[in-house]
């Protein structure tokens, strides 16, 4: 079965199956190299490695009635018509996945940390922006368009619950959390402007993972190796926080098998604001944003493709309103479809991007 799921010609255009299998092993071995590597037996630290195992099999197994459910209430995906045609024969595929992998990541974390405060925290604001989502999905659907809610209310609410986060943060955390750590023992005192930037990173992480939504898989296999390598990093620090990471990596990775090549339900904005708010509250609890940023990096870089399409655009406009495109379509995903790459291959060589700059992370530790 291993021979046939990672054969050569798979390898250079890899089946759905292929890629989650090599996303449960990239998955698998992180958490038990991490676990192994803090000694967790011996130092007394939390376990990745479980809570992971746990997370993916609820989450898959909920998804078995779930994604039919779905089906039967007929949210089906509404395309973009101005996206990668080869995309359209997707129409009517299940959206709002986030609702069944969510909730499983936030109820088994709380439970698993005996409703410990920084991981109450960092779930609460995760199903804030699960239910921004939520709430910009179903205009969606209720209006058969791919216009939700406007772009100027879903930011809106994006920082105002980043505020309230930041200001529950102001009274109950350390002062000590304003402080940016950075490698070699560099450190960046920000005071009351770490703020802003926590906000800023609230909103940045939560368009950058939705943003990244765009292909089978995609979204929902790399956060899962950023959530786990993020994991990993703070272990030592913030245990629960830990856990919760752990837990949410499962939790993707769970569904995944049902949102593998050729995918039978999408995370949609339930899911993809839920995953980036998640990532954005645990580096700023555990007050690890240098690791944040290594590990969401590829978030970073879609996100910085729609910026500069969108500015290059405007700034080559001629007489007849018309600019010229940086890339044949943005994010960078969909350029690269364009460019003759397949949706597999897209996926598996971001998730090997992903896991390298997670490997980075470990090495240039804050």
């Amino acid at each position: 079965m291993e021979a046939k799921i990672f054969s050569p010609v798979q390898l250079h255009k890899p089946t759905g199956r292929s890629l989650l299998a090599l996303l449960a092993l990239l998955l698998g071995g992180l958490a038990l190299v991490g676990d192994w590597q803090a000694g967790v037996e011996a130092s007394g630290l939390p376990s990745l490695t479980a809570p992971l195992l746990v997370c993916a099999l609820v989450a898959s197994g909920l998804g078995y009635g779930v994604v039919p459910l779905l089906r039967q209430l007929k949210a089906g995906q509404v395309i973009r018509e101005d996206g990668p045609q080869a995309h359209l024969k997707k129409a009517g595929t299940p959206t709002m996945g986030g609702i069944f992998f969510v909730p499983v990541a936030a109820i088994i974390a709380l439970l698993w940390t005996g409703f410990d405060s920084l991981a109450v925290a960092a779930v609460a604001i995760t199903l804030f922006y699960a239910s921004i989502g939520w709430l910009d999905d179903w205009r969606i659907l209720h209006r058969k368009s791919n216009k939700g809610i406007s772009p100027r209310l879903k930011l809106a609410l994006q920082i105002g619950g980043a505020a309230a986060f930041c200001l529950w943060a102001v009274v109950s955390q350390p002062a000590a959390i304003t402080t940016i750590a950075l490698p070699l023992g560099f450190t960046l005192p920000l005071s009351y402007g770490f703020w802003l930037l926590a906000i800023f990173v609230f909103t940045a992480e939560s368009n950058a993972t939705n943003l990244t939504d765009g292909v089978d898989g995609l979204a929902g296999g790399t956060g899962a190796i950023a959530a786990l390598g993020l994991a990993a990093l703070i272990a030592p620090t913030a245990p629960s926080l830990a856990i919760f990471a752990a837990c949410l990596s499962g939790a993707c990775l769970g569904f995944v098998v049902h949102n593998r090549n050729p995918a039978s339900v999408f995370m949609g904005d339930t899911g993809s604001l839920a995953l980036g708010g998640a990532l954005a509250a645990v580096g700023i609890l555990s007050q690890n944003l240098w690791g944040l940023f290594l590990v969401s990096g590829l978030f970073f870089v879609e996100a910085i493709s729609v910026l500069a399409q969108v500015s290059y655009y405007k700034a080559t406009k001629g007489p007849d309103g018309i600019g010229k495109r940086l890339f044949k379509m943005a994010p960078i995903h969909h350029h690269l479809e364009l460019s003759g790459w397949s949706e597999t291959q897209i996926v598996g060589a971001f998730y090997l991007l992903v896991f390298g700059l997670v490997l980075l992370a470990r090495l240039l530790p804050a």
